[in-house]
């Protein structure tokens, strides 16, 4: 279904984003806060996962304008990071 590919670039990139936000946040405000960050980057792991698969399936697809399912990978992203923000805002501290 996935081809190394078409993953590589999105999979190459965040780790890198991540820890460097980590390291910039433990520098300029402390192990609690980056602890706090570290937590709602796990969280965010399944919105981007589904980011990730909206847009692989969206290449295979020729009828599809990229606009447009770059506009519906990103609804779908958005849709999944909100749901689970609200439903763990409450048990994770911010």
């Amino acid at each position: 279904m996935f081809e190394p590919k078409s993953l590589s670039g999105l999979f190459g990139a965040a780790p890198s984003v991540a820890i460097a936000t980590l390291a910039l946040t433990y520098h300029g405000d402390g192990p609690a806060a980056t602890a706090t960050a570290a937590r709602w980057m796990l969280v965010a792991t399944p919105a981007m996962l589904v980011y990730t698969t909206c847009c692989a399936a969206a290449c295979r697809r020729d009828r599809i304008p990229v606009w447009l399912a770059a506009i519906a990978s990103w609804l779908a992203w958005l849709a999944v990071a909100f749901a689970l923000w609200i439903s763990l805002r409450g048990v994770i501290a911010t």
